[in-house]
């Protein structure tokens, strides 16, 4: 029997993985429950989305005080029962509090191979900008657990997008968004399933 997975999101803008992976909940094709979402940025358009539809969702700014909006966001997604959080284009590194209480149950999806396309300030369309400009004979999606560095965390699962002739950052951006949000549902299902594990199975308090 699946596992029914309690998710918090994190987004710092519209959120896109967030809302394919909530619509194949509600379609009966995930066995989980979207908890909570909260944003760093109070005029990100996924807050919106998630308060039209019901789903509980906070602004958490960090930029005042880090440690605060740290140990207010352990805080949250706990209080939220959630046991395992989606990064959904958060761009904030996430802090101790929260690493420490979510350790190896914090999911990332990076839009390229990792490790070579990946690290700080690697993210959006400089990644598929790099993956053009190195001639690589194909891109992908990577979903990693999350640590205290940039796409440093181990990939649990990978796939792969082919680099087309001609192809321009802009088309493989598409051809990649367009791979995420199945890839990220179909690996969610996976983990309810018990059939992909992760590296530590308990949530530390």
């Amino acid at each position: 029997m699946d596992q029914r997975l309690k998710l918090g999101f994190l987004a710092s803008n519209n959120g896109s993985s967030a809302r394919g992976i909530v619509n194949a909940i509600r379609g009966g094709e995930l066995a989980a429950d979207a908890s909570l979402l909260v944003s760093n940025n109070r005029k990100a358009p996924a807050l919106d989305w998630a308060a039209n539809l019901g789903l509980p969702a906070l602004a958490i700014p960090t930029q005042a005080d880090p440690d605060a909006a740290d140990a207010r966001l352990a805080e949250e997604m706990a209080a939220h029962g959630v046991d395992l959080i989606v990064m959904s284009g958060y761009l904030r590194k996430l802090g101790p509090a929260t690493l420490r209480r979510y350790r190896g149950r914090i999911l990332n999806i990076h839009p390229g191979p990792l490790p070579a396309f990946g690290g700080h300030g690697m993210y959006g369309r400089r990644v598929h900008e790099a993956v053009i400009a190195a001639k690589a004979p194909e891109s992908g999606v990577c979903i990693h657990l999350v640590d205290e560095e940039y796409d440093r965390g181990p990939v649990i699962a990978r796939r792969s997008v082919p680099v087309e002739p001609g192809d321009t950052a802009e088309t493989l951006e598409a051809r990649v968004t367009g791979v995420e949000p199945e890839f990220f549902v179909a690996t969610l299902r996976r983990i309810a399933s018990g059939e992909l594990a992760l590296p530590d199975a308990s949530v530390n308090g």
